[in-house]
């Protein structure tokens, strides 16, 4: 008898442990955080663009600045201008998502379509969102919009900020003695990469549509020792000329360059703002029109005669 209650007593200690073994493994552990808290712990998401792994790519992503989950919608800075002040910071809405508590967060975009990606955390403040049907992982890293430096993102990206209009219009010109510069009334950033810059003499005034690129080359911004807010605008002409300006922003329309040779001051104004959703452009093109009369490699800069702003 005393054999049988003591094996009776041993299955019970088993059954009893084998049930608080398989109790604690459906508990969730001690610093389990669901999804949901994770992703919207933060207004928003420094897309690092520079840390991005893999060889695919997610295009609302990679064009995005910052992006933010909250309450369902998704939200994104994809322009450089009035970045912070658009949407209370958090840029505009560009789609929904959805989380799940085994680390997964499934995103609907409203051009690019739906991805999925796990969502693995580095830090208290930084995540990596691993694509799960593509080989490319992103980093991001989260800010509360109140302690976001949107002027250092401003000032970091500015070849974009140039790219957004499809024209920047000379609308001012003082100081300074005449030199070829003068003549050029518009200049363009293109998207088609950041250093393809192409500029026009046509009439001030003239429709951004219609506007006849002469010239194009290519041109550099350097930082300025010292200095957060000011650029060092390099412009190379495709025959080899070349004109050097100290860069900077008077508005998110407006931006002055400093002819460092001449002292010239040059106001542009910046002419059919382009908004991004995405990869993509509510404009329907911004490819530049070429003057097949008029070729950089033809015409001289240096022989052109001064033409006097009205």
């Amino acid at each position: 008898m005393k054999t049988i209650k003591l094996l009776l007593g041993i299955l019970v200690s088993i059954t009893t442990l084998s049930s608080c073994v398989v109790a604690n493994n459906e508990l969730p552990a001690a610093n389990f955080i669901p999804t949901e808290e994770i992703v919207s712990g933060y207004d928003l998401w420094y897309v690092d663009i520079h840390r991005t792994q893999g060889t695919a790519d997610i295009p609302f992503l990679s064009k995005a600045f910052t992006v933010s989950f909250l309450n369902g919608s998704m939200y994104a800075n994809n322009n450089i201008v009035d970045i912070g002040r658009t949407g209370d910071g958090l840029g505009i809405r560009v789609g929904s998502y959805r989380t799940f508590d085994d680390g997964v967060i499934e995103t609907f975009h409203t051009r690019d379509g739906d991805y999925s990606f796990e969502v693995i955390e580095l830090s208290n403040n930084e995540i990596r969102l691993d694509d799960l049907r593509r080989n490319v992982s992103y980093y991001l890293v989260g800010y509360q919009a109140n302690d976001f430096d949107y002027d250092r993102l401003f000032y970091d990206n500015i070849e974009f900020f140039l790219q957004e209009y499809i024209a920047w219009e000379r609308t001012g010109t003082r100081d300074g003695v005449a030199n070829p510069f003068d003549d050029e009334h518009f200049l363009q950033f293109t998207p088609e990469n950041i250093t393809t810059f192409y500029s026009s003499h046509d009439s001030f005034g003239t429709d951004i549509d219609l506007i006849q690129w002469d010239f194009v080359g290519g041109y550099t911004i350097d930082n300025i020792t010292g200095f957060d807010n000011l650029k060092f605008l390099t412009l190379n002409y495709d025959n080899g000329d070349t004109e050097e300006f100290e860069l900077s922003v008077l508005n998110d329309g407006q931006i002055e360059l400093f002819h460092l040779s001449t002292k010239t001051k040059y106001e542009f104004t910046g002419r059919g703002y382009v908004q991004i959703l995405k990869g993509g452009k509510n404009k329907t093109s911004t490819k530049p029109v070429r003057n097949a009369d008029r070729i950089r490699t033809k015409v001289k800069r240096k022989e052109i005669t001064r033409k006097v702003l009205k």
